[in-house]
């Protein structure tokens, strides 16, 4: 799983269908440098669920896999956590993904960059609940709902962005109901970004 994976937020859904609804998702991209990032993906899994995933498992001949990739710590409520990292100048990071990126690094000014995540990647993911009979939207609503997806952005400091700013100014974010994105009310702007100041 590369940069874009985690980028274009479908990563976060590693499980498919409604046992994603399940895993509340944080992708938080560290401007690190004028000209390096740090990204990480954290999933975490609820305790009841995490206990029903592996039960599941256990009893199939083909499992799911669930944090395949980067680092599982099993919680002491029951609830897993899965992170990934990747870090890297943004030309390496690019090069790791092909070419077509999801998410964009652009000078923006002495020692600031604008990074920016288009929301078509976001929504395209998810697919549409329209698609769905009766049945199976009334399932994937009671797993996803009370689940999201937060982005964040940070470095030194935001400048300027259509995210959420801290009060300290050194991160940006935006918390995005997983039903949302499926039911297609998710209020997003053509891309979320932020202007970052390098640490």
């Amino acid at each position: 799983m590369g940069f874009k994976t985690i980028a274009k937020l479908g990563a976060m859904l590693m499980l498919g269908g409604s046992l994603a609804g399940c895993i509340d998702a944080t992708v938080d991209v560290d401007v690190t440098s004028e000209t390096t990032a740090k990204a990480t993906l954290t999933q975490v899994m609820s305790a009841d669920f995490y206990a029903m995933f592996k039960m599941n498992n256990a009893e199939s001949d083909n499992p799911t896999e669930f944090c395949s990739e980067g680092d599982l710590v099993e919680n002491a409520d029951g609830s897993a956590t899965c992170t990934l990292v990747e870090e890297g100048t943004f030309a390496e990071l690019a090069a790791m993904e092909g070419e077509e990126n999801a998410l964009f690094f652009t000078p923006a000014g002495p020692g600031l960059v604008r990074v920016a995540l288009p929301t078509a990647e976001l929504t395209g993911e998810l697919g549409s609940s329209d698609d769905m009979d009766a049945e199976t939207k009334q399932m994937v609503e009671a797993f996803f709902t009370g689940h999201a997806v937060t982005i964040r952005i940070s470095g030194a400091e935001v400048t300027e962005t259509n995210l959420e700013r801290s009060d300290d100014r050194t991160s940006a974010e935006i918390e995005i109901p997983f039903l949302d994105l499926i039911n297609g009310t998710a209020d997003l702007p053509d891309e979320l970004f932020a202007v970052v100041r390098a640490k």
